[in-house]
Order: structure tokens, then sequence, then C-alpha cells
């Protein structure tokens, strides 16, 4: 096993449930089952069925997906779908796993190889099988190369939540390139009502939901970036017409990469719907030598037949208990300040410290000092890459500060952006060779920085040495680890021309194993994923790291926006959200404090305002909204969502509500974006309730309407709901149910 697939190896082990170190413990494993007769492999968890087998051409074919059958249903053997005609071959309509791409294959394949003899045809057929605890491994191999793909898949018991990855083995005696790897192809039968949901966005603009029918031909959602990126994510859910926000089948899926990545979900000339997701083929080439391996990202996907809301909260509930470092039992994640919006780059001792004093005080639990404390970094135009405190800003190093943070009962956290070099730089200068280039073309600069190469051991090297050597000198808690650009110019000049497209999966592996290596070292580090707001949020960074940061924009009614598109595919576990100042930076919007701190109490609170620019009354409400939220912050990052009414569609109103997971207590947060015309006030119904307890109402902020009870059963608040009193502009309100 080469050094690439040991690292995908490693990172893999954690996305698909077995988590070493940060390993769930005490969770039921669901049980595959295999009907030998037959060769048909069946997963059950949750309310979930997935049945796949081995048709008698040899091939692996989809059988079912969807709701729980019975243990007695038996499941035929499946048959390739017949031709239609002479140009729609059996091999294009086939609901195939792991198609690959040869024999006539049209649609898109998981595997494209290249031979050095310039065949590209790739016939994969069984070869055998096992099943160990929750997994099933099944084997594939070329017809008469020596190329052997490994499929792995394994389901959540809890959740019936499937991952699935693949790993393709070069056992021949020259090299082959992979042109093409998917984890999966997800497959469903015939209908004309299919539709398809994904997120799109841009820097201050991330998570929005988009909707289409699904028609004949190829939607394709994609990163060429390097990254996850703003403007797509690798989420998308399907249903059928009808299905509405807590009712209706929904199927789902998320791709666990931080890279260039794409979800290409086509329907066939038939009528059928395949979703295949995996690494970008654009500008992919990754050569295996005799005995390489490569294997793919895994993909997570899921169904649920209680519409958006429920396949959301099991997604929701898979990420807390098998993704998340800690899983299954999460650390509430701690209010923070940061020092950003306060001093930007002009940070030093003094001033933090001032800054320190004053968010202690209304109950901030962690004190990140943001960019600007190190090398000569005092614009963007210099210092990143030369990891070492700046002496002239912090004369005694950080250490006195760090003390002060702790004194006043706040853990301390940095700002860094490792993968990044400014030109302007000690390290650049003594190493441009470190970035990712072509020879003898223009280097493309972008917030006035270029891209460190991390696939190259000498840069994975020092920048594990330069942040191992500032955690372990200071008391650090916290990273907010940021990533301020796309790639650009994807070249590796330090490696023979064939090699150098592997930039785009050892890059990757490299930024897993140097997160790992740090939290291995560092047992209580927590670490933030940043890339300009929400430019790397996706399954696989967040096996690695504690929260994210899901947008720069922080005015609090966008935030309604981004934070609904983030809920259907990501926890509010670990959606950092902060109140900043008005007008905010993004669009001039004034808000009121109250407002500002209701819309971020939805996920995991921050502050980002200038504290030195406040006024007694608003240390005064903060604190009263801090120490309301540390009472409500355990059922509203891991408890139930609802979304009750979406700020989508120029809505006016919008309402979540988040129940603890035993019950006990609800929060309901309401917001009116502009009333007129003296609007009714309407009454919100409230789910995922228990019907017979009786819950005692209490308001955080805000009213609801005269000879609302005090005290009522869950039938009572989810048949008759509770109307909260909202009008003018830009108004919030928050209400706690708590369970007797």
């Amino acid at each position: 096993m080469n050094n690439f697939d040991q690292r995908r190896r490693s990172i893999c082990v954690s996305l698909l449930g077995g988590l070493a170190s940060m390993a769930i413990t005490g969770v039921v494993k669901a049980k595959p089952t295999v009907d030998e007769a037959a060769k048909v492999f069946r997963l059950d968890g949750g309310a979930v069925t997935y049945a796949f087998g081995v048709n008698p051409d040899g091939r692996l074919q989809t059988v079912y997906w969807g709701s729980s059958l019975s243990p007695a249903d038996q499941l035929s053997a499946p048959v390739p779908v017949p031709d239609n005609s002479s140009n729609e071959m059996s091999i294009t309509v086939t609901p195939f796993e792991f198609p690959g791409f040869g024999g006539g294959l049209t649609v898109e394949p998981a595997l494209k190889v290249t031979f050095p003899d310039g065949v590209r045809d790739l016939d994969l057929r069984y070869v055998d099988h096992q099943v160990s605890g929750d997994r099933i491994v099944v084997r594939l191999k070329d017809v008469s190369r020596a190329v052997h793909v490994t499929l792995n898949y394994s389901m959540d018991a809890a959740t019936g939540v499937l991952s699935r990855s693949a790993v393709v083995e070069n056992r021949s005696a020259d090299w082959i390139q992979i042109d093409q790897l998917a984890a999966a192809s997800f497959n469903l039968p015939y209908s004309d009502d299919y539709q398809l949901s994904y997120l799109t966005g841009r820097w201050a603009g991330e998570f929005a939901l988009q909707t289409r029918p699904i028609t004949p031909g190829a939607t394709v959602i994609e990163s060429r970036k390097g990254v996850t990126s703003h403007q797509a994510n690798p989420w998308i859910a399907v249903n059928r017409r009808g299905t509405e926000e807590e009712s209706g089948p929904v199927w789902f899926g998320a791709l666990a990469w931080s890279g260039s990545w794409r979800i290409s979900v086509d329907m066939d000339s038939l009528g059928g719907l395949r979703a295949t997701a995996g690494y970008n083929p654009f500008d992919f080439a990754y050569r295996l030598k005799p005995g390489e391996r490569l294997a793919s990202p895994a993909f997570h996907a899921g169904f649920s037949n209680e519409g958006f809301g429920g396949a959301s909260r099991l997604f929701h509930r898979y990420q807390r208990t098998r993704i998340l470092p800690g899983a299954p039992t999460l650390r509430p994640r701690p209010v923070l300040y940061n020092s950003w919006e306060a001093t930007e780059f002009a940070v030093d001792e003094a001033g933090q410290m001032v800054l320190a004093e004053k968010a202690a005080s209304i109950g901030v639990e962690r004190f990140v000092v943001d960019d600007g404390w190190f090398g000569a970094r005092n614009d963007s135009r210099a210092g990143l890459g030369d990891w070492f405190v700046n002496a002239k800003k912090f004369p005694n190093g950080l250490a006195p500060l760090i003390k002060r943070a702790n004194d006043l009962g706040m853990e301390f956290g940095l700002w860094v952006e490792p993968e990044m070099v400014n030109p302007n730089s000690d390290l650049y200068r003594a190493h441009p060779d470190w970035v990712i280039h072509f020879p003898g073309r223009a280097r493309s600069e972008a917030r006035d920085q270029l891209v460190l190469n991390l696939a190259r051991k000498e840069v994975y090297d020092y920048l594990l040495h330069a942040l191992d050597r500032l955690l372990t000198s200071n008391n650090i808690a916290f990273l907010k680890w940021d990533h301020n650009r796309a790639w650009s110019e994807p070249g590796w000049p330090a490696v023979a021309p064939a090699e150098q497209q592997r930039l785009y999966v050892a890059y990757v592996d490299n930024l897993y194993k140097l997160l790992a290596e740090l939290r291995r070292r560092h047992p209580h580090i927590e670490i933030e994923s940043c890339a300009s707001g929400g430019g790397r949020v996706d399954l696989g960074i967040m096996a690695l790291t504690d929260q994210v940061w899901v947008s720069d924009n922080t005015d609090p009614y966008d935030r309604l926006l981004i934070q609904d598109g983030f809920s259907h595919a990501y926890a509010p576990a670990i959606m950092m959200a902060w109140v900043t100042d008005a007008p905010n930076f993004v669009n001039q919007r004034v808000t009121s404090l109250e407002y500002r701190f209701l819309s971020a109490m939805q996920g995991s609170l921050g502050v980002g305002a200038n504290l030195n620019h406040w006024s007694s009354d608003d240390f005064t409400k903060a604190k009263q909204l801090i120490a309301a939220y540390k009472v409500i912050r355990p059922t509203v990052q891991q408890g139930n969502l609802y979304r009750l009414v979406s700020p989508r569609g120029g809505s006016a109103r919008s309402a979540t509500l988040s129940v603890a997971q035993d019950g006990n207590q609800a929060v309901l947060f309401a917001f009116l974006h502009s009333g007129g015309m003296r609007d009714a006030q309407p009454y919100i119904q409230l789910r995922g309730l228990d019907p017979a307890k009786e819950y005692t109402l209490r308001m955080i902020s805000g009213s609801v309407a005269p000879k609302t009870p005090n005290k009522a059963s869950g039938a009572y608040w989810m048949g008759q709901g509770i109307k909260v009193s909202l009008e003018g502009d830009f108004q919030a309100a928050a209400v706690v149910l708590d369970a007797l």
C-alpha cells in the first residue's frame, strides 16, 4: 500500500464510521444480510432498506432503496434492463451500482481508466464478497485486465444512512491512469415527477437552496477550485412531486471531500435516475503504478418518508453520532468572542486585553484573536506563512494575554491560515517553489496570497512543526483555520509530469493528515473550518473539525436564509453564527442588538462586534441573552430541528423550533422581516413535542398574544399553536417550552 493510499484509508476509517481515537462507542450496528442463492445483498437500518445484487452478466445492480421492508420479504436477483433500441443498449439503461466506462456505456461512469496501450474500455464483473460487522465489501475485476475494485457499504443502524466508497487497485505489470473515480452511483427507478434540490451561492451568499425538476439529461453540480467552494456544496436531495417539509419521500446524500468534486444527477432515455459523486474529473489524471491503489471519498446517503424536515433531522443525527469529532457525545459549542471587527490587523497585547475583559463581562467562554498577531502582518499583503508571534505587538509573547483570558474564565483561541503564503514573507522568499504553480507561468494572486502545495512533504512537515510548536508553547484551546482563496495554475513541477495531477488528491489527503496529527498531539484542541466563510463545509472536513464558519455575512436577516439552506444538509451543532455591529458591513442594514442575537442563537453563538463601541445598555442586553442561550444551548445545538416557517421566497415571516432529544424542552425562534397593512398575527403550530406532556411557556425575548396559556400539553401547542406578537420591521421573539 503506497503513502497516498495509507492516508486515504486512515481518513476513510473516520468517514465510514470506524472513528479510531474519536470513535463512537455503544452504538448498535446494522447487520447486513446476503441471499447467497440469489446473490442479493441487503442492508437495513432505521426505517430504511437498501439492496443490490449480482445480475446474470456478473455485474452489480441496484435492487431497492426506500422504506424498510419486512425481513421476510424476498428480493429477486436483478436482471439487466433489455435494449430499447440499438441506440439505447442495455448497458446504458441498467441501474449499475458502480459502472465502468466501457462496453458502450454512455451515461456517467463511476470509474474510467486509460491503459498504456491506449485502451479505455473497462468491464467490471463480480468476484466475491465479505460481510464483517455492519459492512459489506464486494470485489470486482475487469474481465481481462488486472484492475481490481473494492466497494465498501456500511449502514448506520439508527438512521439508515448508507456510506459507500471504492478502492481501485492496479495489479498489472504496468501503469494505469484513472481519469474518473466516484464513490458510488445511486439509482432510483422510473418516475416522471422527481425533483432535485441542491445548494449554491457565492461569497456572503452561501447555501441558497435550489430546486428543479429532473428531466432527461444531466445536472452537474461541482467545484473545480481545489476546495469545496462557495458556489456549490456537495449535498443533494431528490424528492417526488408533492413532498413537503414534513411528508413525502426524500433521498439525500453528501460527499465527504474537501477538494475538487462533482455530483452528476442524470435521467436516462427510459427515465431511470442515477446520481454519481466523487472526484471532479476536470483536469484529473491519477497514474497508478503496479501495486498502487486509489481510494475514493465516501458518499453518505439516506432516505426519509417524512419530507425534507425528516431527511435533515436524520442527517443531523448521523453527523452528531457518526461523523463529528467526539461523537456521539459532543461538547456544547462555547460562546466565543472574535476580535476581527474590533481591531482587524491592528492587534496588540493591551488592546486585546481590554476586549477580553469586556467579552468576559457578558459571559463569553472563548476569546479568539483573529488575523494580525504573527510575522510582519499589518495588512493582507505580508506575513502569511511566518507563524511566529509578532514581537512588536506582543513583546512578551502570547502568554500574558492567554493568562489574562484564562483568569477571566475564558479559553483562548487564534486565527490561522496555514495553507497560504504571501509573496512578501520570509517563507516565500526562502521557498518560492513551495507554492502550487506551473514553471515559467504567472502566479495568480488573490487576496495578495498564493496557495502552498500541501501535497509536498516539505510543506506538510513545515506546517506541522510550526503549528505544533505554537500549540506546545501556548495554552491554546482553539484554532480558526481559514482558507481565503481558490487554486490557480494547479501544477506540481517537483514531480514527473505524469504524476503532477495527483495534486488534487494528495493535497487534501495531507490536509486531513495534518489536522488528524495535530489533534493526536493536542487532544484538547478544537478547530473551526473556515474558508472566507462557508467555502469549505463538507463531511470530510467535518470529521476533523468541531465547528464551521457558515458565511462572512453576519447580517442577521441574510443569515436566516443562509442558515435555512445550511440546515437542509448540516447540523446546527456545528453552525457558527456571530452577533456583529450595525449597520452591517455587507449591506449596511441596521437592526437591533436583540434581533441580531436571536438570529445567531439558532446555531452556535459567537460575538464579533467591536465591544469598545457598545453602550452600557448593550452590555446589559448581551449578558442577559447569553445567559439565556446557555440554558437552551443543548436543545438548540443538538436537538431536533423543525423549520416551521421558511424565510425563502420573499416570506415576511420565518420560524424554527428546536426540540431536545428527550422531548423535555423546545425553543421557538420567530422573525418578522416587515409588517404592513395591519397583517394578522398567525398561529405557529409546533412539531415534535410529546403530546402527553405538559409544557410551561416562558419568554426569552418578545411577547405572545394575550390569553396565551402559561401551561398546556404538547398536543395543544402542536394543535392550537402559539401566536407570537411581532409588529414593525426586523422584529424577533424567542419562546421556551419546558416539560413539567
